[in-house]
């Protein structure tokens, strides 16, 4: 089942993705004893990611049940300004009462080859599971050109039916990354795409409405098998779509604050 929420602004949005986030991780806590979260990198997540660490937000949920994973980093040191892992870490982890053990991350200076299949043994031991494993939540951005994590268009990983983590060459941007694939993703029991201004409301719009092309727009991919789909985003982002407000009950965790529910 999909959900689309309209927040007003770009500061309820923050706010509003950060509740959601936490709301999942309680109810996740409360029924299962821990939270399995997978993010995404890039700027729309950072003042999400520092939200998450203020004193208000630590205490609200029992961070020692907490458990984090990557959906894709880039193929570079730790301490490199362009890694996943060191934004958030500076963004939020140095901030945060998480558990260093909880903290799984992918290692970009490794091989790519060798670190996907690394980490997938390590999601696998995690879970105790050869089956494809079930994340609470997994963030997910969205690029000007429709991939998402590092699905780009065209890339080989877009056909992996298999595998759940993989190593890609991203000939547009000239470098390496690792990456979950869609069947991975699409197994979460959430999944929640974070997009934010003007200048991705017409890949909004081609996403949500235009023709189904995943080669072209890797975004539309990811449609979770027996979980939700959500995608959080303001109202600039949302400004081509047309949009109609649904008042129909949602099974779903509804995020807080100024958010409309949008039947799409």
């Amino acid at each position: 089942m999909s959900h689309l929420y309209v927040f007003s602004d770009n500061s309820s949005f923050v706010q509003g993705a950060a509740d959601f986030i936490l709301d999942v991780a309680a109810r996740a806590i409360a029924e299962r004893g821990r939270f399995t979260l997978a993010l995404s990198g890039g700027g729309t997540p950072k003042p999400i990611y520092a939200r998450l660490a203020t004193r208000e937000y630590q205490a609200r949920v029992d961070w020692s049940g907490v458990h984090i994973f990557f959906g894709d980093e880039r193929c570079v040191p730790p301490a490199d300004a362009a890694s996943n892992y060191h934004m958030t870490r500076e963004t939020w982890f140095d901030h945060a009462s998480l558990p260093a053990e909880n903290i799984h991350r992918i290692r970009g200076e490794d091989d790519p080859t060798l670190e996907a299949l690394r980490y997938e043994q390590e999601i696998a031991g995690f879970f105790r599971s050869r089956h494809l494993p079930v994340f609470d939540l997994i963030l997910l951005g969205m690029g000007d050109n429709g991939h998402t994590a590092s699905l780009f268009p065209g890339v080989a990983a877009l056909r992996e039916t298999t595998r759940w983590v993989v190593a890609q060459y991203v000939e547009v941007m000239q470098a390496w990354r690792v990456t979950f694939t869609a069947p991975l993703i699409n197994a979460a029991r959430h999944v929640a795409f974070m997009a934010e201004g003007a200048a991705k409301a017409q890949i909004l719009w081609d996403v949500l409405k235009g023709p189904y092309q995943p080669d072209v727009l890797p975004s539309q991919m990811i449609q979770p098998e027996k979980g939700e789909l959500y995608w959080l985003v303001d109202a600039a982002a949302a400004s081509k779509l047309e949009l109609q407000a649904d008042e129909k009950n949602d099974r779903g965790v509804a995020p807080r604050g100024h958010a409309r529910r949008i039947e799409y």
